[in-house]
């Protein structure tokens, strides 16, 4: 009798377990998708000076991922370096900030269809020796780190001593007091940061370091919302929605004068 109600035990807790493995049942039932974003990185994600709310390419992502599974949405503000492990650890449901693919990324987490893809460079100043990205080897880089930045530094030119910082003006600012010859970070950022000083103060330095695509992370094995992200990612393209998302913040009309060279599509 004991065996047996030690038995039974196991097989609920077992049950209660696979229930809860299931993400995209929990975030119906609470109601709420919980989409962890970072806060800082325009015009992905940053606050808006006159309602202080978080806006941009990815909080546009987010909520309409949230609105495809009939939930409303909740942003959470994290660091570039803590977007894996809140995700793993269950503390969001999905993350949407400026996750590039990397193989080494793919095997904690699973990645989306991708929704933006985007180019790697350096920033420097335009009175000093650089001419081409190369040309950094054995100089001081900064970059945030934990970010594809960082990475495609590491990989490009490796002898580059890259410097990490926790944000992207914390990077800049490096670079404008001479700490470092280059900042890395994504050319949309960098075209950001260039603005900011008096035309002809920097460069962006070519060729790119790396060609990022990017995705909507979801916690790996969770299938089931993987399958509606990726659903409601492929509608939003069809729709032409995604199109729409991308000339408010980066289109001609935008300060990048970007154009959309990508589709959202399966990924071999």
């Amino acid at each position: 009798m004991r065996l047996a109600a030690l038995a039974l035990t196991a097989l609920l807790a077992l049950g209660t377990t696979a229930a809860r493995a299931d993400q995209l049942d929990e975030i119906r039932q609470r109601g709420t998708l919980v989409c962890a974003t970072l806060g800082t990185a325009e015009p992905f994600s940053f606050q808006d000076p006159a309602t202080r709310q978080t806006i941009g390419y990815d909080v546009d992502f987010c909520r309409r991922i949230a609105e495809h599974l009939g939930v409303r949405l909740e942003l959470k503000l994290l660091a570039v370096e803590a977007r894996i492990p809140e995700l793993s650890q269950g503390r969001v449901d999905v993350v949407a900030a400026n996750l590039g693919y990397t193989p080494e990324r793919a095997q904690q987490i699973d990645y989306s269809y991708f929704y933006y893809i985007g180019q790697q460079k350096l920033l420097a100043r335009a009175g000093d020796t650089l001419r081409v990205a190369g040309d950094v080897a054995g100089r001081r880089v900064s970059t945030i780190k934990g970010s594809t930045s960082e990475l495609a530094v590491r990989e490009s030119v490796p002898t580059a001593q890259t410097v990490t910082f926790q944000d992207a003006p914390s990077a800049f600012l490096a670079l404008q007091q001479r700490r470092v010859v280059a900042f890395a970070a994504s050319e949309i950022m960098l075209v950001r940061f260039r603005a900011q000083v008096p035309e002809g103060t920097l460069t962006i330095l070519e060729p790119s370091l790396m060609r990022e695509p990017w995705g909507i992370g979801v916690r790996r094995g969770e299938a089931r919302l993987l399958a509606a992200v990726n659903e409601a990612l492929t509608g939003m393209e069809q729709s032409g929605e995604a199109a729409a998302i991308f000339e408010r913040w980066l289109g001609a009309g935008s300060a990048y004068r970007m154009t959309r060279e990508f589709r959202i599509e399966p990924r071999n």
